[in-house]
């Protein structure tokens, strides 16, 4: 049971003094994290163990987001979930990544919303009152091919119409991330084919588990390529007979190979193991994903 009921100063401090929101890698701490001193989260919470650290994802939509998001394969540094937006003006978050980057400062939350003329969000509680600390969902650190830094936010929502006081708090957050020249993604289950987000829950646990080694990675693509028509059990028999008899090595030589758009397949295939896997398009493949398509529902 979660032993904190709702957010107060009292609390927002406590996450302060914790470093929550600070960090990069496996030493990020999320504003939000999925635990019994929590106040509870709207949605159903989910634990992803993703590059030797538990993501801390707070609904369902968020968890599937989130796999859509690991797809960028080799162009991810780092992924941050629950991100804390500063109140006050701040350096770019870049800066966490690389020092050389200038130390300009940005426009913070309550300047933003304050020229936007909307309310910031506060929280009240013991006879004492302080600004909500907003935050964004996914915050993704993104390698350039000459080795620089971008960054790509996130934010998701249920697919029911948004309330306008959400609405508001959504286009304070987009602004945010305009000032700082970072594109910003909101992405609502309308967004993506519920049949695709399901395939992914299925083989994420193979798909994200120990990386194959890239011979038997070339050998799933090889044999994926060659067979077209074929059900997935025929086209893991015929990985099985060139790399041997470990079916979860199999089984992460495939969907490995297919997260990443190395083997694009449609999505939609559903589970059972007799459908035979239908090859389609890398770009076709990519419009399956709202992260690799960079599709979002803010107009």
């Amino acid at each position: 049971m979660r032993t904190t009921k709702r957010f107060t100063p009292t609390v927002l401090a406590r996450f302060a003094r914790e470093g929550r929101g600070t960090g990069t890698y496996t030493d990020y701490l999320p504003w939000h994290r999925v635990s019994r001193g929590d106040p509870s989260s709207i949605g159903r919470s989910h634990l992803i163990n993703w590059h030797d650290r538990l993501r801390e994802v707070l609904s369902d939509i968020e968890a599937d987001v989130f796999r859509f998001a690991t797809a960028l394969g080799s162009q991810i540094v780092d992924i941050r979930e629950q991100y804390k937006l500063s109140l006050d003006p701040a350096a770019h978050e870049l800066r966490a990544y690389d020092v050389r980057i200038s130390d300009e400062l940005f426009k913070g939350t309550l300047a933003i919303a304050k020229e936007m003329g909307i309310k910031h969000p506060a929280t009240n509680g013991g006879g004492a009152t302080c600004d909500w600390i907003m935050t964004t969902d996914l915050l993704i650190t993104l390698r350039n091919p000459d080795g620089s830094y971008r960054l790509l936010a996130i934010a998701d929502k249920p697919k029911q119409k948004l309330k306008r006081r959400s609405a508001s708090l959504l286009a304070v957050e987009r602004a945010y991330w305009q000032a700082r020249g970072v594109q910003w993604l909101l992405i609502t289950p309308n967004d993506y084919e519920e049949a695709v987000a399901l395939t992914m829950r299925r083989i994420a646990p193979w798909a994200l588990g120990e990386p194959v080694t890239r011979a038997d990675l070339k050998v799933a693509i090889e044999i994926g390529k060659a067979s077209t028509g074929y059900s997935q059990t025929r086209v893991l028999e015929d990985i099985g007979a060139l790399i041997g008899t470990d079916n979860d090595r199999h089984m992460r030589s495939l969907w490995q190979a297919v997260w990443y758009g190395l083997l694009p397949i449609d999505l939609r295939r559903g589970w059972r193991p007799h459908v035979p896997l239908k090859h389609i398009s890398l770009a076709e493949f990519e419009t399956q994903n709202p992260v690799l398509s960079r599709r979002s529902a803010w107009i």
